[in-house]
Order: C-alpha cells, then structure tokens, then sequence
C-alpha cells in the first residue's frame, strides 16, 4: 500500500470513490436532505478547492482517501471502499494526515457510522450528535 497526495487534477477519482462509499455505508442514516447537502459539498469547487486530499493505492488502485483543510486541523472528508475496511488502510490515512498537519490538535464531524472508528484512532466526542442540513454528525477531537 502506498499513502500519497492526490494532486488537484486526480481529485475527481477521489470524489467518486468517496460518494460511492457514502452510498454503500452512510445514506441509509440519512434524510434525503442529508444526502442532497453532502452531494453539493462533493461536487461544489468552492468547497473542496482548498482542501489536502491523500490517497491510499493499492497495485495503483485508489482504495481510501482521506481531506483535510485549515492546515490538517479539521477532517473533513475520510472513507475507505468497503471492500477494502478493516485493512488498516484508515489508520495509515490518518497518520498520513497526522504527519503533514501542522497543529496538535485535529477536529472531525463523524458520521454516525465512524464514531467507533475514530474513538479507536483516539478522538473523543465534544457533544452529543446533532444535525445540520439534514447531515448527522458528533463534534470530535484528537489531541496528540
């Protein structure tokens, strides 16, 4: 397995793996305003412009991808093809984006579906879930 940057002109292959995954995993616990809101952001240029994506290649093939924006400080985007989960694939991902943030501490909105996940790579919850444009998410943090 190889951890790389994905350069802007091959974000496209990351933004397909990433809905197809969300699909597969996530949708079901959300509205469909939930799933309208994530699309746009996915799609939207403005939102994802400014935004450091790294890929996880397997024999060249993209498997996992993880974003981050503000300097590594805030996970914003963070999924690995299912067929591919329990691998430890988002472990490297997120020690990839550990090792290139320039902050001790790193903020995430978790789905319902990665609150286990991320409490296994050491983030603890700030609130209860809330919702937000039809999007279900927990306020977490990791402190190195």
């Amino acid at each position: 397995m190889i951890i790389k940057n994905i350069e802007k002109d091959k974000v496209c292959d990351a933004l397909l793996l990433i809905e197809k995954t969300f699909m597969e995993y996530e949708a079901s616990e959300y509205s469909k305003e939930g799933i309208s809101t994530f699309k746009e952001f996915l799609y939207d240029e403005n939102s994802i412009k400014d935004l450091e994506f790294f890929g996880a290649y397997i024999e060249s093939k993209l498997v996992g991808v993880i974003a981050t924006r503000n300097n590594g400080s805030h996970i914003t985007l963070f999924f690995v093809d299912g067929k591919y989960h329990k691998r430890g694939i988002g472990k490297a991902l997120f020690k990839q984006a550990l090792k290139n943030g320039k902050t001790n501490t790193i903020t995430v909105n978790s789905s319902t579906y990665a609150v286990d996940i991320y409490r296994h790579l050491g983030f603890i919850p700030d609130s209860d879930e809330q919702i937000k444009d039809g999007i279900r998410y927990t306020p977490m943090t990791y402190t190195k």
